[in-house]
């Protein structure tokens, strides 16, 4: 072999061997995705509540590896110690990633408890997920609200947690002219502040996703994830059979920061559990 042939074949051979790590490192994120669906089990609520353990083994059975919580208080969740939860989810091979908490307890005395609780089981998240109506009249209350969410961050981050929002449709109904969810991203400190985006009520709202994710790139590090209803658009419809184009949305993961990702439906087109079974199995087409 000519020396020029030998140099441009031993050039190509070791681009070639450079290339590799990022291939694997990309095929392991699409895998890892496939293999980390979350639930957030508010679309259970009629149920767990009733036979916590039993919902979870059907839960787990489907093949959900990550969980975002609701309903804690006192140390306790769905009836139980919340240690005795975390270790029950963790013996069916999943795990909690995040959980909702009200705004009430997070302004009250009692927020690090619930913090450090969460901590304990290996939870990454804590979001508050909705502000009452009594409490959202006006552009100045979302700002205070803002500071408060700010605060109850500030917790979080100093046991090595993050916190987060997460929207409804309310958030962009304007004020003034102005769209609260952007003064929220504006008033939101990113370092104490993550947002969960809740992609079906931004739809509602009239509003792009995408565009949000490339305005604030690395702001959406959770997303909740239901479908709109072809003919009812405050109805939910299993993932993949409304008009949500999740394809398109999850090909913009990265863009947004999206670090977990959860199914929720509030209404169903059957029984919930039906729903969630459908749900993750369309989902595991497209990831």
């Amino acid at each position: 072999m000519k020396r020029r042939a030998f140099i441009q074949s031993s050039a190509s051979a070791a681009a070639g061997l450079m290339a590799i790590p990022a291939l694997m490192q990309t095929l392991s994120g699409c895998q890892s995705r496939k293999d980390s669906v979350g639930l957030q089990l508010y679309t259970l609520r009629d149920t767990i509540t009733k036979d916590p353990k039993g919902v979870l083994q059907k839960v787990a059975s489907f093949g959900y590896k990550e969980l975002e919580t609701f309903a804690y208080g006192d140390g306790k969740i769905y009836g139980m110690p919340f240690s005795e939860f975390g270790d029950f989810v963790k013996s069916l091979g999943m795990r909690v990633t995040s959980g909702h908490y009200g705004l009430d307890l997070a302004k009250a005395d009692n927020w690090e408890q619930a913090v450090t609780d969460a901590k304990s089981i290996g939870q990454e998240y804590l979001v508050v997920p909705y502000i009452q109506d009594t409490e959202r009249k006006s552009i100045d209350d979302y700002k205070r609200i803002c500071e408060s969410l700010n605060k109850a961050g500030e917790v979080c981050n100093k046991h090595g947690l993050r916190f987060g929002y997460h929207n409804h449709a309310f958030e962009f109904e304007k004020f003034d002219n102005q769209i609260p969810y952007d003064v929220m991203l504006a008033e939101l400190d990113p370092k104490l502040v993550g947002m969960e985006m809740d992609i079906f009520w931004v739809v509602n709202a009239g509003y792009d996703p995408i565009q949000y994710f490339e305005k604030h790139p690395g702001r959406f590090e959770q997303w909740h994830v239901k479908d709109m209803d072809k003919t009812d658009r405050m109805r939910n419809a299993d993932v993949g059979t409304g008009t949500i184009d999740w394809k398109g949305i999850f090909a913009k993961a990265d863009k947004s920061g999206m670090k977990h990702f959860y199914v929720e439906q509030e209404t169903y087109p059957g029984e919930p559990i039906n729903s969630t079974d459908a749900s993750i199995k369309y989902l595991k087409t497209i990831l």
